[in-house]
């Protein structure tokens, strides 16, 4: 079905608890495994039927967060979801419960029950006035950063479309750009400030109400931390620190010559990789995606079936525009047997990441997509995230097709970003622990962790230069922060695997598919460290992964 044709209805959240009420006495009446599954089995289509008409209505309020209509719905669904979630618990509990677990394990796999123990421990009804508080929050910062109209080059701009003025080699334009998002933010400080402060006030109170010191614990529960502690993740920081940033460092300090500026390097200096420009993708938005249709087809049958299915059907909207919800995604229509793709092509290389990224992501749920129950569907965040950086570097072998003369330029740079980008994305989740585990701090205290943790993880990073980034405040363009606490460290770990799947790329493209695919078709059988084994990779809790990464990276010529 086409995304068009879609018809979206609000749910009935009385009808929806009557029916969760049903499955969960089925649950505990059932008098064998069979009745136990086909219960919680009617319930997860349930479930699922309301979980997609809450995704069309997000995706439909994302494209355009004008539409009045969607963006009533919205509303909607900021004050229903923690009823749901309630009602949902209902279910758990029983199934968690069932007499008949063991063979429910056997049928569904253990993880399944892993989490649903995990959700058990994340909510309680008395939170559900907390939750709808902090979504409504979501909602404006959301609101407030898509409301960007910055007067530029003679347009007004969006945050995105300004995204190709902040790379420019033109050094003059480059600057503009900047201060010109640094004034839209500053414009902003206070708002982002309070919105920020009240979240991390809600989010500390909720932590509390469970009987946590903070909200540290009930942040790793909402993430479905299944196979690794906090502890495993200050390890993980250690190897960023020994092995990643020495390497981003001399990327830095090679791109500041190369470019000709000082080091450390100014954030308006810190995108430009080369002198003449970045590498740009050819042709027009349409022809990007037509060459991301061409490297589906050549890649396998299974992702050329997957990339005209979502071409076939409109699943993807990537053209940037005035009401347009800032950033990318990818998610599941689950009714609709489909995934679907957003985000906002800028005319930069980051136009061909996404066809690559989000769709590594819609790839992994089209694949998957008939699987049930649900829960099993699709993995943790973190692993999901290796569906999507991974693909990215299977994008090299069109490289070409997208760039033409700067194909090489493209690969020499997208290497080095996603090295630079691991201490970055493992300071702002050290920076949101140091937050949270100090709820009571200013937004100048914030700002001077922030600063801190700058020194120890990008010290490539002058932060004399413009009143935003200058000021220690670069954080609060980085939606996650604001919207999911503690997911950014999931994309540095599945960087990680990412680049050992590199590794494999150079002697073996063939195995490194083979192995990416059989990870893929695990859905959410395992957890993310189980899933890195499946595929024959080292966990990035393995010191020796960060060591294999960095000493084929520093023979490969390329960075």
């Amino acid at each position: 079905m086409k995304f068009s044709e879609m018809q979206y209805t609000r749910p009935d959240i009385d009808a929806l608890k009557v029916q969760a009420e049903r499955a969960a006495e089925q649950i505990e009446k059932a008098v064998s495994a069979d009745d136990a599954e086909r219960a919680y089995l009617e319930w997860d289509n349930i479930s699922a039927g309301y979980s997609t008409m809450y995704n069309l209505c997000y995706i439909r309020h994302s494209i355009n967060t004008e539409d009045e209509f969607y963006s009533a719905e919205n509303d909607f669904y900021d004050e229903s979801n923690p009823l749901v979630t309630e009602i949902s618990q209902r279910v758990a509990k029983a199934v968690a419960e069932s007499p008949f677990r063991k063979e429910l394990e056997e049928r569904f796999g253990k993880v399944m029950f892993t989490n649903i123990d995990i959700f058990l421990k994340s909510f309680s009804p008395e939170l559900i006035p907390l939750m709808q508080e902090e979504n409504r929050l979501v909602s404006e910062y959301e609101k407030l950063i898509a409301s960007a109209q910055i007067e530029f080059d003679g347009k007004v701009c969006t945050l995105s479309e300004l995204t190709p003025y902040k790379v420019s080699p033109d050094d003059r334009v480059r600057h503009d750009a900047w201060a010109a998002e640094s004034a839209f933010y500053m414009s902003h400080a206070d708002d982002l400030d309070r919105i920020y402060d009240d979240m991390v006030r809600v989010r500390t109170q909720q932590g509390k109400k469970l009987g946590f010191e903070n909200y540290v614990p009930l942040g790793y529960l909402n993430m479905t931390r299944n196979c690794y502690t906090e502890a495993d993740i200050k390890e993980f920081r250690k190897g960023v620190i020994k092995y990643i940033v020495p390497i981003a460092d001399r990327i830095f300090r090679e791109q500041a010559e190369r470019i000709g500026v000082k080091y450390p390097i100014a954030y308006e200096n810190r995108d430009l990789a080369y002198r003449d420009g970045n590498a740009k993708p050819i042709g027009t938005p349409e022809d990007i995606v037509e060459a991301g249709r061409r490297f589906y087809h050549a890649l396998s049958p299974q992702t050329a079936e997957f990339f005209d299915f979502m071409l076939e059907n409109e699943l993807l909207d990537v053209y940037s525009r005035k009401g347009k919800m800032q950033g990318g995604y990818c998610t599941e229509l689950v009714g609709f047997e489909c995934p679907f793709i957003f985000s906002n092509f800028n005319g930069t290389q980051g136009d061909v990441e996404v066809i690559t990224h989000e769709a590594g992501h819609a790839f992994a749920a089209y694949t998957n997509i008939h699987t049930r129950p649900t829960d099993v569907m699709l993995p943790t965040i973190e692993a999901c995230e290796i569906h999507s950086m991974s693909m990215e570097f299977f994008g090299w072998a069109s490289a070409e097709d997208f760039f033409g003369k700067d194909a090489e330029k493209f690969k020499r740079t997208h290497l080095a970003d996603a090295l630079k980008f691991i201490p970055y994305g493992t300071m702002v989740d050290h920076f949101q622990h140091s937050v949270y585990e100090n709820p009571d701090w200013t937004p100048d205290e914030r700002i001077e962790e922030w600063k801190r943790l700058t020194a120890v993880y990008m010290p490539w990073i002058d932060l004399d230069g413009s009143p935003f980034y200058g000021q220690g405040r670069a954080w609060q363009r980085q939606s996650h922060i604001y919207e999911r606490p503690f997911y950014y460290i999931d994309y540095c770990l599945a960087q990680t695997v990412a680049l050992e799947f590199w590794v494999l790329m150079q002697t073996d493209r063939k195995d490194a598919f083979e192995r990416y695919y059989r990870l893929v078709k695990r859905g959410g059988r395992d957890t993310f460290v189980d899933l890195v084994k499946v595929a024959g990779l080292l966990s990035p809790f393995d010191e020796k992964a960060f060591a294999d990464v960095a000493k084929t990276v520093s023979e490969s010529g390329y960075c």
